[in-house]
């Protein structure tokens, strides 16, 4: 009899609850696909990738991507990566007004301070991918 009696007024208070969470926090925002989806013409991908040559010795090129027609917009090799490096990259790939709104990188550790501080005088929002989730970077990945 008290389960009857709790499922009864349980469900009901679980319903009054429910909705006063929602409205406490708001509706949930959206998720990766829909963030791509909504804002695929103000988006870039950069990505930092190391490349093998013949002589056995490895380059790092650093690519940026257009999303929303898959424009490859910035390609660059080096054989020491700096974060100076890739914040002066960013700034000759994206002269004048032409720069996204939105950038889409790894989580590397040379993605450093001053590359934040770079997209962020150039007003680019800095969009890290979650960790371990390359799939979210899958225009500039390998």
């Amino acid at each position: 009899m008290p389960c009857h009696v709790f499922g009864d007024r349980g469900l009901a208070n679980f319903d009054a609850k429910l909705e006063e969470l929602t409205w406490i926090r708001g509706a949930p925002s959206q998720g990766w696909r829909a963030f791509l989806r909504n804002h695929a013409p103000d988006n870039a991908a950069m990505d930092v990738f190391v490349v093998p040559t013949i002589g056995f010795e490895l380059l790092y090129a650093f690519v940026i991507v257009r999303l929303d027609r898959r424009d490859l917009i910035w390609i660059d090799v080096t054989r020491h990566p700096t974060a100076e490096w890739i914040a002066r990259q960013i700034t000759e790939a994206f002269p004048w007004n032409e720069a996204p709104r939105y950038l889409i990188r790894d989580r590397d550790r040379i993605f450093g301070a001053i590359v934040t501080h770079r997209l962020r005088a150039m007003g680019i929002r800095d969009k890290p991918i979650a960790p371990a989730s390359p799939w979210q970077n899958a225009f500039a990945e390998r």
